[in-house]
């Protein structure tokens, strides 16, 4: 195959099936809690890495046990669903704090890497793009049109969860985000994700 018509092909898979994916659920309802910018690095470079490791691993990805990684995801969701309900709001606005605050900036970052990094493995998406890295022995094509095509889908969600986020009082937007983390880890625990 071709390969821009591969990389287009790889694209529309990827995007497709991430689109109603927890993934983008999970940079949505962060998007809601944090700053647009953090929430997109953190989430663009979970994201980058595990479409290394799936097209470095290509065929042997898919050959990894997929229901501990499930459970060990959807216990981390739990968990963030319990910090962020018993989370109290902060006193100053973001605005009084600075938008720019530099351990503001890592620690959103940080948080979202880790729950979409963990939220990632074993995900359809990411067993997709190590199967068409093996099937199609383009690499580099692979990678780039599967990694565009996570970007993409969380660009969107981030910047609906931002809206949302505008729109909504801090401290339902922050109930409704444990609420809706708590069910990902329950249907991630339980098999249905």
């Amino acid at each position: 195959m071709p390969t821009f018509q591969l990389f287009l092909s790889v694209f529309g898979v990827i995007f497709v099936a991430e689109l109603p994916d927890k993934t983008a659920l999970a940079a949505l309802v962060l998007a809601t809690r944090y700053r647009p910018a953090p929430v997109f690095v953190g989430a663009a470079l979970a994201l980058t890495v595990q479409s290394l490791v799936a097209v470095a691993a290509g065929e042997i990805l898919a050959l990894l046990p997929a229901r501990p990684v499930h459970i060990g995801a959807g216990l981390l969701f739990l968990v963030f669903a319990v910090l962020m309900w018993r989370r109290k709001q902060e006193a100053e606005p973001e605005a009084a704090r600075g938008a720019t605050s530099a351990p503001t900036f890592l620690r959103a970052t940080a948080t979202v890497f880790s729950v979409v990094f963990l939220a990632e493995w074993g995900d359809l998406t990411q067993l997709g793009t190590a199967t068409l890295a093996a099937r199609y022995a383009q690499p580099v094509t692979v990678f780039c049109a599967a990694t565009l095509a996570l970007w993409s889908v969380t660009a969107i969600a981030v910047l609906i969860g931002h809206r949302a986020g505008k729109l909504l009082h801090p401290e339902r937007v922050q109930k409704i985000a444990a609420v809706v983390f708590a069910v990902l880890g329950v249907l991630l625990t339980a098999g249905i994700l």
